[in-house]
């Protein structure tokens, strides 16, 4: 893998073409179901605002990932779609209910909800985040709930107060190496905060909470970086780990440095599989809540045997 970044210049430099093996699937099955539960509640995804490749194949299946505080966010990352804003301090209050009913309704067995970064509120989200966490299982006691969250601007405050109703599965992503972190994350995230946050989360929570990170590819990090991010993690005690490859929402996005073939998203699976983590999902279409059941099911598997 290139271990360089790209040169900076006026105009970004164009992505390489798209290779074959990355490819969306049209919509079928629970699609159209699913589309109408989220109109109905008037509730965000990241599946649209990030403009993820895997829309088709979740919503198709019945599962979507819920987006929570809104979908604008106070950040700007070189690789998100998601659109910037500075909320003022504005909430929702309605939220929490809405999209507890749209999980009781879709019928969901586990769920996943993320957030926009939300800087200007003190607690960065964390008491609406936990009331939501509190609506659905009052909603669906029998629901398992995996919530990705931001950084929390590093506040282990919030994040205690996200842990009084602490989820089933609590995410972070790191999203890239340590070097490329200043380029491609907002000046206000940072590796190590992330690691914290990460860490803080292992030792607050209940001893059954399962922990889980995210790395993009192709961002022109080295297999040396990757390798670190890996025992970085692991030593934050992180459970689950997906990879994926970056996709460049826009030409005003971050280039591709390039795309990493299937085969060796499988060797990184394996690097990473013998740092100790429960469950590793890799692949070129793979994101972060992809598959997301099927790897909580393997952690717990492995931490049963």
């Amino acid at each position: 893998m290139s271990a360089a970044p790209p040169s900076v210049s006026a105009a970004p430099a164009p992505s390489p073409r798209l290779p074959e093996w990355i490819r969306s699937r049209p919509p079928s099955g629970e699609y159209p179901r699913v589309r109408s539960i989220l109109h109905g509640q008037g509730l965000g995804t990241v599946c649209r605002e990030a403009r993820c490749p895997n829309l088709s194949e979740c919503w198709s299946a019945g599962t979507a990932t819920l987006m929570l505080l809104g979908t604008q966010c106070s950040r700007r990352c070189t690789f998100c779609a998601v659109e910037t804003r500075w909320g003022r301090g504005a909430v929702d209050e309605s939220e929490p209910s809405r999209v507890a009913e749209a999980v009781r309704s879709w019928g969901l067995r586990y769920v996943v909800l993320t957030q926009v970064c939300r800087d200007d509120l003190e607690d960065g989200g964390a008491a609406i985040l936990a009331e939501t966490v509190r609506s659905i299982r009052a909603a669906s006691p029998g629901t398992l709930v995996e919530l990705l969250i931001g950084d929390l601007a590093g506040s282990t405050e919030s994040l205690g107060v996200l842990m009084k109703e602490a989820p089933d599965v609590l995410a972070h992503n790191l999203e890239t190496t340590r070097r490329l972190s200043r380029e491609v994350r907002d000046r206000r995230a940072g590796y190590d905060q992330s690691l914290s946050v990460l860490r803080e989360a292992r030792r607050l929570g209940p001893a059954d909470l399962v922990t889980k990170s995210s790395i993009m590819l192709g961002l022109g990090e080295g297999v040396d970086e990757l390798t670190q991010c890996f025992a970085d993690l692991r030593a934050a005690g992180v459970d689950l780990l997906t990879l994926g490859q970056y996709l460049r929402p826009s030409p005003s996005h971050r280039p591709v440095d390039r795309y990493v073939p299937p085969e060796e998203f499988l060797t990184f699976a394996d690097a990473a599989r013998s740092f100790g983590f429960a469950g590793v999902e890799s692949g070129p279409m793979v994101r972060s809540s992809y598959h997301a059941r099927e790897l909580f099911e393997s952690a717990h598997a492995i931490r049963r045997s």
